[in-house]
């Protein structure tokens, strides 16, 4: 490893673990290893009630913040023994943490991610950059999605269009234009996995329909997806971020599908085509020159999904990242490790076209390691 390393760690959307990648951040960057760490089920709770507002009391946010500091920091020490790398070695740790809520949208706008960095520079011995949302929103900015440039970095090519699609609990795309002097544009489509996994929840008690197996089994209501579609987010032009705090089972309900005849498996599976359709739209009018779809994110391992955008998407390829020789739950932890690499060296991380804030801005607080 001759580059300079640096440590991503986040807990995504749909809280079904903590990912951590170890970066180089050569020209291009190179992953260098990473893992999945399974979050203990009381904390993975306790993380989805507080991003669905099932529990507000400030008790409850402390606890969590701090019980995912400790586990985010004892991860990276337990990753680094695996490797034989010593912890002089690694320049810094970009943390994202958990996003508890997220709205960009208001009088207030605001972006919350827990997981206290000081606990992880003090358990680790190396300098952290955390919070990296909240600067882009100062200036203006949606706060997201800040992976549009880490992909361009990662996977830009002059000899095609791309579209990098990843599927957490929400969905975004990064579109990578060969012509090196177009701009790169990112936002998030809208569900990912956040409605197919809170969905299996409550009727098969699961955190997830997995390969789709369950989505399979029903049929798509047209008229419920065409309800769905209605929704004022789908039309809305970027910059644009959301989350779940818009698409949960409460703006489900708003529909009657909780109350109506319609079938568990039915909704499930339209559920996935709601996924699927607004992939395809944002795509068809954003990025109508896309030459390929790469996929990354635990939504390319939906069997039953990937094959529904692979057909709305025809004659576009659609591909998991591993067809590129990247591991695609790597891929945004990864994007927090470039992130940091950028605070630590003074460089701007954000991408003013991608989150409308009024200029690019260096993102994130450095919180150092002990002296």
């Amino acid at each position: 490893m001759s580059s300079p390393l640096f440590i991503g760690a986040i807990s995504g959307t749909s809280v079904d673990g903590l990912d951590l990648a170890v970066l180089e951040a050569g020209t291009p960057p190179s992953i260098a290893a990473g893992r999945t760490v399974a979050i203990p089920s009381d904390l993975t709770r306790l993380l989805k009630d507080l991003g669905s507002g099932k529990v507000e009391s400030l008790d409850s946010l402390g606890e969590a913040d701090y019980r995912l500091g400790v586990l985010i920091g004892s991860s990276i020490v337990e990753l680094l023994a695996d490797l034989s790398l010593k912890k002089q070695a690694v320049v810094a740790i970009g943390s994202h943490g958990q996003t508890v809520r997220h709205r960009s949208e208001g009088a207030t706008p605001f972006s919350l991610q827990i997981g206290d960095p000081n606990l992880i520079a003090e358990i680790t011995g190396i300098d952290t950059v955390a919070d990296f949302r909240r600067r882009d929103m100062a200036a203006g900015g949606q706060g997201a999605p800040l992976v549009p440039p880490f992909h361009e970095a990662l996977f830009r090519t002059s000899k095609e269009n791309r579209t990098v699609l990843n599927i957490g609990g929400i969905s975004n795309i990064s579109l990578l234009p060969a012509d090196s002097s177009a701009d790169v544009v990112g936002f998030d489509t809208g569900p990912g996995n956040a409605l197919i996994d809170a969905w299996a929840e409550l009727h098969l008690g699961t955190a997830y329909d997995n390969d789709g197996a369950w989505a399979r089994t029903g049929r798509l209501d047209s008229s419920l997806l065409n309800q769905l579609l209605q929704d004022p987010y789908f039309r809305a032009v970027p910059p644009k971020s959301t989350g779940k705090e818009l698409f949960n089972l409460a703006w489900l309900a708003t529909f009657n599908t909780a109350t109506d005849k319609r079938d568990p498996e039915d909704v499930q599976s339209t559920l996935a085509e709601l996924t699927a359709a607004t992939v395809e739209q944002s795509i068809r009018r954003w990025a109508a020159e896309t030459s390929t779809v790469i996929v990354c994110g635990g939504g390319r391992l939906n069997g039953h999904l990937m094959e529904r955008l692979a057909d709305r998407l025809f004659p576009i390829p659609v591909s998991p990242t591993e067809a590129l020789g990247y591991n695609g739950d790597w891929i945004e932890a990864a994007a927090f490790a470039w992130l940091a690499f950028r605070t630590i060296n003074g460089k701007t991380g954000s991408d003013r076209v991608v989150t409308g804030a009024r200029t690019s801005r260096m993102l994130g607080g450095i919180y150092r390691k002990a002296v």
